[in-house]
């Protein structure tokens, strides 16, 4: 049966906070959940983020080629920027916030709110994996701020009462109590874990919230909800995610195994082919030159059976195994050629396309800071911000925007590091002067961008 699920797109105990000591078989305290808010709330965050247009229209589009005519080729109608909303949790005083990649990911700024209505601070990815759905974002403070202790998620059993945190629809902090319904929930769909199903209510803007015991420990990530019924929500359990958090903290990527074979499914055509008993196994298509594979003499038309102690029953059986496996380990593989079984070892490498590296800290450039508190700065074209930036060959030389300030008019405007501009109020600029001096206060201001190969215009109104 296929799940109906839809992603939520939201994201230490208190050293001076105590719980009541609850006991197994003992009444549970009145009290318990108004004890259970004071101790984790201050230490669950809401997390705002936004993404600047990324879409343009089709061509041969009626609505574009109208456009077109009057504004001229290229032109594409302004957007606004995408913005969701999401849940974290503090586990460092310093400010280091897990949550789910869904919620923070291709956001170009990233807002948390620790208090209810209180301050916004801007926050910078530390380390992001989107298979486990799990994201480290970190905020600058100069306090210590409240954390949540991550307790054991092995411990848990069905029955007992838990309590998910986050910022349901946007309406900020909000408890909601129930019980664990179930425990090692499959569900390819989302990721590798076995969840945890949970009828405590989930809803979109809990994701990367905490799901806590009694005792006020996490032992679960809120991650995803059933659409077909109401309270039925998984969430990723905290032992799993303790073991992947120091990898995304000193990488900014999780370090995944990679053996160099392509693989196809064992079908009975194949089987038949390679005189093969069942259908059990990995076929092996394809072995990537230099790679862990042709290293341990694996070779195409290889039916894999076994890796590293652990029965594979087919192709995705084998990635997982892969994936699961640390770099520079040493595994043992047993396979099928021409329907004879053998034996090899290989040393898994890190997987070459698994290097992607969490956003880099900000770069500071020197530029001309625009007026008004606009919050970005231009400079001149040159050919080291083309190679930096990654910009387009341009005829004539024009502004570039290297630096704006997360939650300021020009980024809830669109406007990112990156984005040439080519005209502002339909003039045609070509140096950061030229900028400054066309834009009007009391007025909105007209600003057409290159945004990689894709021509905008935005509107930025200043008060």
């Amino acid at each position: 049966m296929k799940w109906m699920l839809s992603l939520l797109l939201l994201v230490s105990l208190n050293s001076f906070a105590q719980l009541p000591d609850v006991k197994k078989g003992e009444p549970l305290p009145s009290n318990i959940f108004v004890e259970l808010n004071k101790v984790v709330n201050p230490a669950v965050v809401n997390i705002n983020t936004s993404q600047a247009p990324r879409q343009q229209m089709r061509p041969n589009d009626p609505n574009s080629l109208f456009f077109e005519y009057f504004f001229g080729p290229g032109f594409q109608m302004p957007q606004k920027p995408q913005q969701s909303l999401g849940t974290g949790f503090i586990i460092r005083e310093d400010g280091l916030i897990l949550t789910n990649n869904h919620v923070i990911d291709l956001a170009d700024v990233i807002q948390v709110q620790i208090k209810e209505n209180g301050e916004q601070y801007p926050a910078k990815v530390i380390g992001k994996d989107k298979r486990t759905d799990i994201a480290l974002i970190k905020i600058e403070v100069d306090k210590k701020l409240p954390t949540i202790k991550l307790g054991n998620s092995d411990h848990l059993e069905v029955g007992e009462f838990v309590a998910a945190f986050g910022n349901p629809f946007g309406h900020g902090h909000t408890l909601t109590k129930g019980v664990v319904s179930a425990k090692g929930r499959n569900i390819d769909e989302l990721n590798k874990f076995s969840f945890i199903q949970t009828d405590a209510s989930i809803n979109p803007g809990n994701s990367g919230g905490p799901l806590v015991n009694l005792q006020g420990q996490v032992v679960g990530v809120n991650t995803a909800i059933d659409g077909r019924a109401q309270g039925i929500g998984f969430a990723i359990p905290i032992n799993e995610v303790k073991k992947i958090i120091p990898q995304l903290e000193k990488f900014g990527f999780i370090k995944r195994g990679y053996l160099g074979v392509g693989l196809q499914e064992l079908n009975p055509q194949i089987v038949q082919a390679l005189k093969l008993k069942d259908t059990k196994g990995a076929f092996v298509a394809h072995v990537y030159p230099d790679s862990p594979a042709e290293e341990a003499g694996l070779k195409p038309y290889d039916v894999i059976t076994e890796f590293n102690g652990e029965k594979i029953e087919g192709y995705n059986d084998l990635i997982s195994a892969v994936e699961d496996t640390s770099v520079g380990d040493k595994v043992k593989i047993e396979f099928l050629r021409k329907g004879k079984k053998k034996n090899s070892k290989a040393v898994i490498k890190q997987h070459p396309k698994n290097q992607t590296v969490a956003q880099a800290p900000t770069k500071s450039y020197s530029g001309q800071k625009a007026p008004f508190d606009l919050g970005f700065k231009i400079s001149e074209w040159s050919p080291k911000l083309s190679k930096e930036f990654n910009l387009p060959r341009l005829q004539r030389k024009k502004p570039v925007i290297t630096e704006i300030d997360p939650g300021s008019p020009g980024a809830k405007a669109g406007l990112a590091p990156g984005d040439i501009i080519l005209d502002v109020n339909q003039q045609a600029v070509s140096t950061p002067k030229d900028v400054l001096r066309l834009l009007k206060r009391g007025q909105p201001n007209l600003l057409r961008l290159l945004k990689g190969e894709q021509v905008i215009l935005i509107q930025l109104t200043i008060k």
